[in-house]
């Protein structure tokens, strides 16, 4: 099961979001957090794949 964090950051005039995504490894079986910042409409489009 993938936990979500969603932290929203403004820069200047630009708004975007930091999403962290936890994701199992296919090779281990461990997880590992995967992070990226987008702009808060991609956000849900991101936690989909």
């Amino acid at each position: 099961m993938a936990k979500k964090s969603v932290g929203s950051i403004q820069t200047g005039s630009k708004r975007l979001t930091k999403a962290i995504k936890m994701v199992k490894s296919s090779k281990s079986g461990a997880y590992a957090f995967e992070e990226r910042i987008l702009s808060p409409e991609d956000v849900n489009d991101y936690f989909k794949k």
